[in-house]
């Protein structure tokens, strides 16, 4: 793992240095929100969050960028979540400096994350098969800045309160283990598919879940400090998303968030209304179906919202306010990886699609991943931002990726804070991480792509620097992990799978018999 700046950043060594004073040698906390329209003014535009191009000209619901920002006579940081199904690193490097202008708040406290909606205009080059929208890239950065500057304005004495309830039935594993006998064949014509998302309901090819479900609801509310006015609600929980179509939209993200403004009530200053967000946790490999149920025909967005939103606010009412004012922190590291490169093989392999393909864009699978060859071996290396936020006993670590249900669980499980919530696609677009067993399955969230590249070992080396800064900050050791989370049968398949891969590997190498 090689770290950056000597490890951590030099904002986190004044922050280290800030936090081993006594709660009392801190200001009253203030905070000030703000939600903006992020909606793409000119149509059509680019919507990634599929595998191929789509160019779309309709909006079934406004899109929001909702920001947050949270001060102490110490600290101030904002908190942005934005209805957008990626942002890659330079794009919110563009806005945290535009707002660094307007409201002095340095870079490396600021965190803009995406909700993950897979119906948004696209910021990223390739987004699998999908190319960038250039006036919207122009566009968003800008809007982002505005965003943090109005919550920024709206500053004011405030208290906050977090909770953490279980909400397991709207949201499963959506990556299921194939027969052992019925591997699935990858873009690249190889047999490798033991686990794929999206199996189908009771598909008899596939034998259960590849891995568990993180599945905790957390909530972290912001009051006027008289507890009188309902100021924001900042939720985060892993579902990947539930799918709209046939234009853009915020998909239930959006609609959670206007669930629970209606809920909650008015401020009583349309200046300053109350603003909610739903970020995205740890859903890489999760969903809101079943797939060892039957489907559900019967079942859509709207009814699903209102389920979740019933939960979060049932949750949310019996929320407890600290009288005192909580200790505001945050650090941020950056860490470097490699990105797995194309062997010679591969790179002629998709050479010569390429050049078939010519100038038009992707229009399947092969040609989608024989793009993304080339893309990855001219960018070998990517470069994390990776963040803690503290406000009192609530930790909320910021991960620019996809991240899987169980590194969830693992980050939770050994926080030393009471309260630990994840946010997914943070400051950036590094694509998913397996954990290093789950290779071995193979499947989509593997095939090598920039949403999918990463070395083999990301995901602890992430994990591990997280945790780092939680014990750093905190003054406390890590939990230790006392539970194995993977199943009996999810570990099976696991070894057959890494025996099936040496197998291969070793029925591709060529035997050479030395000269006497």
């Amino acid at each position: 793992m090689r770290y950056l700046s000597l490890m951590m950043s030099s904002v986190l060594s004044l922050t280290l240095l800030l936090c081993v004073l006594p709660a009392d040698g801190f200001g009253a906390l203030s905070a000030g929100v703000a939600a903006i329209d992020v909606t793409p003014e000119k149509l059509p535009a680019l919507q990634n969050g599929q595998f191929l191009e789509i160019n779309q000209d309709k909006v079934l619901d406004r899109l929001y960028a909702r920001c947050f920002v949270l001060q102490s006579e110490a600290t101030t940081v904002a908190i942005v979540v934005v209805d957008s199904c990626m942002i890659p690193r330079d794009i919110c490097d563009r806005a945290k400096i535009l707002a660094r202008s307007k409201t002095g708040i340095p870079v490396e406290r600021i965190l803009i994350s995406s909700t993950h909606t897979h119906t948004a205009p696209s910021v990223m080059d390739y987004c699998l098969g999908t190319n960038s929208d250039p006036t919207y890239e122009r566009f968003l950065p800008p809007r982002l800045a505005e965003g943090i500057a109005k919550a920024y304005a709206n500053l004011e004495p405030a208290r906050v309160g977090f909770t953490s309830v279980d909400a397991p039935e709207h949201t499963h594993c959506r990556r299921w283990l194939r027969q052992p006998d019925k591997p699935g064949e990858d873009p690249f014509g190889e047999k490798t598919v033991r686990a794929m998302m999206h199996p189908g309901h009771q598909n008899p090819d596939y034998i259960g879940p590849a891995g568990p479900v993180d599945s905790g609801l957390s909530l972290l509310s912001i009051q006027s400090a008289d507890g009188k006015r309902p100021l924001g609600l900042l939720a985060n929980y892993s579902m990947h998303y539930f799918g709209a179509r046939g234009g853009f939209s915020a998909d239930y993200y959006g609609k959670f968030c206007q669930l629970m403004e209606e809920k909650i009530g008015k401020t009583g200053d349309p200046e300053k209304p109350f603003v909610a967000a739903m970020s995205q946790g740890t859903s890489g490999d999760l969903q809101w179906m079943d797939y060892s149920k039957p489907r559900r025909s019967d079942y859509g967005i709207d009814q699903y919202t209102s389920e979740l939103a019933e939960i979060a606010l049932n949750a949310y009412q019996k929320i407890i306010y600290g009288m005192g004012t909580p200790q505001l922190e945050m650090a941020q590291t950056i860490l470097e990886l490699d990105r797995r490169l194309p062997t010679p093989e591969r790179l002629a392999w998709a050479e010569a699609i390429n050049a078939k393909r010519g100038e038009r864009r992707p229009a399947n699978r092969p040609e989608i991943y024989a793009e993304q060859a080339l893309w990855i071996e001219a960018h070998p290396v990517e470069e994390l931002i990776l963040q803690v936020i503290c406000i009192g006993d609530l930790a909320i670590t910021a991960i620019p990726n996809e991240v899987y249900g169980i590194t969830g669980i693992k980050l939770k499980a050994q926080s030393p804070f009471e309260y630990t919530f994840n946010m997914s696609l943070a400051n950036g677009a590094a694509g998913y991480i397996p954990p290093p067993e789950q290779h071995f399955l193979g499947g989509y969230t593997t095939w090598p792509a920039r949403t999918a590249g990463l070395e083999v070992y990301a995901e602890p080396q992430i994990e591990g620097a997280l945790l780092e800064m939680l014990e750093q900050i905190s003054g406390q050791q890590r939990k230790t992990l006392t539970t194995d989370f993977y199943s009996v049968q999810q570990r099976a398949a696991f070894q057959r799978a890494k025996a099936d891969d040496n197998n291969r590997v070793n029925r591709g190498r060529k035997i050479v018999k030395s000269k006497d």
